[in-house]
Order: structure tokens, then sequence, then C-alpha cells
């Protein structure tokens, strides 16, 4: 059985509403899970975000 994970209220909060996820099923989701589910948030946020020209 795996620990709770270690990140404040405050961040417990906001990863709960962004990821639509009970904070209950947040705080004992395994890391890789909640890695995998963060991956896919910044995934649909990215078009949104500018684009930087690194091509100089």
């Amino acid at each position: 059985m795996s620990k709770p994970l270690q990140i404040s209220a405050d961040t417990a909060v906001k990863l709960s509403e962004q990821l639509g996820v009970p904070i209950e099923h947040l705080m004992h989701m395994p890391r890789h899970i909640l890695l995998q589910k963060l991956a896919e948030l910044a995934k649909t946020d990215a078009p949104a975000a500018p684009k930087s020209d690194t091509s100089l």
C-alpha cells in the first residue's frame, strides 16, 4: 500500500479541480498515474500556449 502524496493542501485542491478527481482519490493515487494525468492535462493546455521561435 502506498503512502499519500507529499503535496500541500493547496496543491491538492488545485490538482483535484483541474483533473476532475476527488481530493481523497488524488491523495492516494499512485505517483505514475498522477504524472500521466498531468502530462495529458499539459497536452490539452499546450495549444493555448504561445509558441516560441527556437530557430535562431
